[in-house]
């Protein structure tokens, strides 16, 4: 038995071009019954989920959304009424692999969570039916050929935990890096290096969402093209380096 959430995921790949069998395999669902939901989808009935309302730990859940958006998916149990929260860690940040795990462990509220390796990287996973709604930007396909928007309780904790946002965002997709140049002085050439902090997202609403935060902090910030926030200004890096600093 599935839920309505499974099927209408399953046909949406479907309908995106995958074929039966690659829907089967990621979803471990029989083509069969993949075949039988495009002739008749019938709505399932479904307990109610207890209204949880919004994460009591403001801080981890902000952290959290900026990981989902940038690494992470949801994903139904084949045959069960809960859903998979996996996020996707590279195994060179010990650091944020152990950060992203606690935050998971403060919002799910069944306070579970797990690792799973993978060459090169690591998925903290988390099993809770709760998840679709903690994260309603859940939906088919890739997050920047839909459009990502924050419900208005989502944006009331991003406006109190700006930072902790930020952060989640440039932990899943940022970084910061160390520049130099050789300028003479004096008539003699001296090595300089500045740090600056760089963004890279290909969806423009997810881009959105992270400079509107850097403006809301006080952090000045250029687009280095579509894809790519540049922030480089003194002032500005080192307000990031007291909230943010380098991953590790």
């Amino acid at each position: 038995m599935y839920d309505v959430s499974t099927r209408k995921r399953a046909l949406a790949w479907v309908a995106q071009g995958r074929s039966l069998n690659a829907v089967s395999r990621e979803t471990g669902i029989s083509r069969a019954a993949i075949r039988s939901w495009q002739k008749r989808l019938e709505p399932l009935p479904q307990p109610p989920l207890p209204d949880a309302g919004p994460p009591a730990d403001e801080c981890a859940y902000a952290y959290l959304l900026g990981l989902y958006l940038g690494d992470g998916c949801i994903s139904g149990h084949p045959r069960g009424a809960g859903h998979y929260l996996r996020i996707a860690c590279a195994d060179s940040w010990p650091g944020l692999i152990d950060a992203c795990e606690t935050a998971v462990r403060a919002v799910n509220p069944t306070g579970r969570a797990y690792r799973v390796q993978a060459r090169g990287y690591v998925s903290v996973v988390s099993y809770s039916r709760h998840w679709p709604r903690l994260f309603p930007q859940h939906g088919p396909g890739r997050k920047h050929e839909r459009r990502i928007a924050l419900e208005p309780w989502q944006q009331a904790i991003v406006d109190a935990r700006p930072w902790e946002f930020i952060r989640g965002l440039l932990h899943s997709d940022g970084c910061r890096i160390t520049n130099w140049t050789i300028r003479t002085v004096a008539g003699e050439r001296k090595r300089y290096e500045y740090p600056r902090y760089f963004f890279t997202n290909l969806s423009p609403d997810i881009i959105r969402l992270f400079t509107t935060a850097l403006d809301q902090v006080g952090v000045e910030w250029k687009k280095a093209n579509a894809r790519n926030i540049s922030i480089a200004r003194k002032a500005s890096v080192a307000l990031m380096d007291a909230h943010v600093g380098p991953k590790y």
